[in-house]
Order: C-alpha cells, then sequence, then structure tokens
C-alpha cells in the first residue's frame, strides 16, 4: 500500500502527496479513524488505498512526533515567531505566550523580527532580543524592504518543516513571498495564485520552498488560552528556570510565594529576565483562574 504525507485539508477531503513521486492524491479518510476519535492532520505520515482518478482513501496514520490543535498541524521540526519592530509595536507578552504553547508541543522556537528598516539605527531593536538570545534561542532581526537577514531564515528553513505565527501586519506574508516569489500573497487583496487575501486562508497546507524545507500556511493560532496547560508544568515551559527550579527548597515549587525559590533569588540577582518572570507569574493567575472556573 502506497504511503505519503497530507499536504492540505479541505472540505473534508485530505490531499496526499505520495512518496517517491510528484503525485498528488484527492483522499477520504476511512470511517473508522471517526470511531476512534482520530482526525488526519496536514503533516500527518499516512498509508492510503488508491482508487481512480486521483482519488484514494487514508488507511493509516503513522505515530506523530508533535501536534497542534488550533491550527491542525502534526509532525512540525520548528515554529517561526515574527513579531515587528514597529507597525504593530513589539509585544513580549504575546511574544511569551507563543513561545509557551509552541514549547509544550515539542516544536522549537524560532524569533524573527521584522521591519528592521523601521529602526532609526541599530539601538532601535528591542533589548529584548538580547534576552532571548541568551536563553538559547534562534533570533533572526529581518527587513523585506532591505533583504536584511532574509537569506539566513531561508537557510534555517531547510530541510525542515516550519509553521509561521504571529499577529496580524508583522510582515508574514511579505516573508513568504520573499522565500517563494510565485506565492503572490498579498495584503489585502486577493493572491493571483492562492486565491485568498488577508485573513482569508481557511485551511493548512504545506507549502515546499524553492531552496527546500517546507512551511505551514495556516489561518492562525487561533488557541493561546492555557486550558492544556497545568500550573506544575508552566515553568519548564520557561528554559531558563529549568535549572534553577532543581534548586527550589520545595519540590513543585511555582516559584510565586514559596520560600527559598532559587528562581526568584536568580531574578533578584538579574540571572533571570524580570520582564519575562512578571509574564510567567500573569500566564500562572491565568492558568489558577482558569483552574477555578473549570471547578464551579
Amino acid at each position: 500500500m502506497p504511503e505519503g504525507q497530507i499536504i492540505k485539508a479541505l472540505s473534508g477531503y485530505y490531499y496526499v502527496h505520495e512518496e517517491g513521486s510528484n503525485q498528488i492524491w484527492q483522499c477520504r479518510a476511512r470511517g473508522v479513524f471517526k470511531k476512534r476519535g482520530i482526525s488526519p492532520l496536514v503533516g500527518d505520515y499516512v498509508s492510503f488505498e488508491p482508487s481512480s482518478n486521483g482519488e484514494g482513501t487514508v488507511t493509516e496514520i503513522a505515530k506523530r512526533r508533535n501536534e497542534l490543535i488550533r491550527p491542525p498541524i502534526a509532525n512540525v521540526d520548528q515554529a517561526l515567531l515574527v513579531f515587528s519592530i514597529e507597525e504593530p509595536e513589539f509585544n513580549q507578552i504575546l511574544l511569551d505566550k507563543f513561545i509557551v504553547h509552541i514549547e509544550k508541543a515539542d516544536i522549537t522556537p524560532i524569533i524573527c523580527l521584522t521591519k528592521l528598516d523601521l529602526a532609526a539605527t541599530l539601538d532601535g531593536i528591542p533589548e529584548e532580543m538580547e534576552i532571548y538570545q541568551k536563553i538559547g534561542y534562534e533570533v533572526f532581526i529581518t527587513s523585506s524592504k532591505t533583504k536584511i537577514g532574509l537569506s539566513d531564515v531561508e537557510e534555517y528553513l531547510k530541510g525542515k518543516t516550519t509553521v509561521f505565527a504571529g499577529q496580524s501586519g508583522v510582515g508574514k506574508s511579505t516573508l513568504l513571498n520573499e522565500l517563494d516569489p510565485s506565492l503572490q500573497i498579498e495584503t489585502g487583496e486577493i493572491s493571483l495564485k492562492l486565491g485568498r487575501g488577508r485573513h482569508t486562508t481557511r485551511h493548512v497546507e504545506l507549502i515546499r520552498l524553492p531552496s527546500g524545507g517546507m512551511v505551514a500556511d495556516t489561518p492562525g493560532f487561533s488557541q493561546l488560552d492555557f486550558s492544556s496547560i497545568e500550573a506544575e508544568e508552566l515553568s519548564g515551559l520557561f528554559l531558563e528556570f529549568r535549572d534553577y527550579s532543581e534548586q527550589c527548597k520545595f519540590r513543585g515549587c511555582l516559584h510565586q510565594n514559596e520560600p527559598s525559590c532559587a528562581v526568584k533569588s536568580a531574578v533578584e540577582k538579574e540571572e533571570i529576565s524580570s520582564q519575562r518572570y512578571q509574564n510567567y507569574l500573569q500566564f500562572l493567575v491565568d492558568i489558577q483562574s482558569e483552574k477555578q472556573k473549570r471547578r464551579y
């Protein structure tokens, strides 16, 4: 039975790129998946049974390395978190929220700061970028207008499957156009090739880049609440907390009000960013509030 990868899901059909060929099969999923409460996802590696006219049926889904629920996609290597210096202004708490959800899904976060041309000087780059580099995150600073940093991003996407994330207006579509000019995605206008413009993407699709690698074109990240994250695991999603957490006096320390907390001590010594810590506390309150609501 042939195998392949689902590269698009639309209106109950799954478009499978057959392994070892250029053929795309339009498939339905076996009814047994629905009975088991399983839905095939874009990015899934599958076995399928061909029928006629390029159609077929997905019969098996291979074990996933990871998955996201919204957008629904599986087997992603990394997430390019796209934020702009200005228009809209850089938003650190939103970036940290994205990072937490991406870390939770066991996907590697990469930070891409766009619109460098709007910074009057290099001093215009948010100083927070240095914090993320120190933590160990890959950070790219780019300008689609002046082409700065674009080749570095392109090189980093080679051979990997990358999902793009970021708020509207930060330059995701512009960046995708620079990576593959044939996409012709236009802000506020309908794309000649893809038949969509701003906010019109309604399905998830994997696009193969000319330089290698695949990027996920998605309707966006619509689930950034904390319903799937427990208070006890939040600390582990802040990478710089991990080593310090092991030194806390109490096992399961939430780094909130507990005495002899190594994380709070590291914040006081400026070994951990105070802003990142404040964002952590805010997320912790959000998680505890949601849990309280569910209880009642």
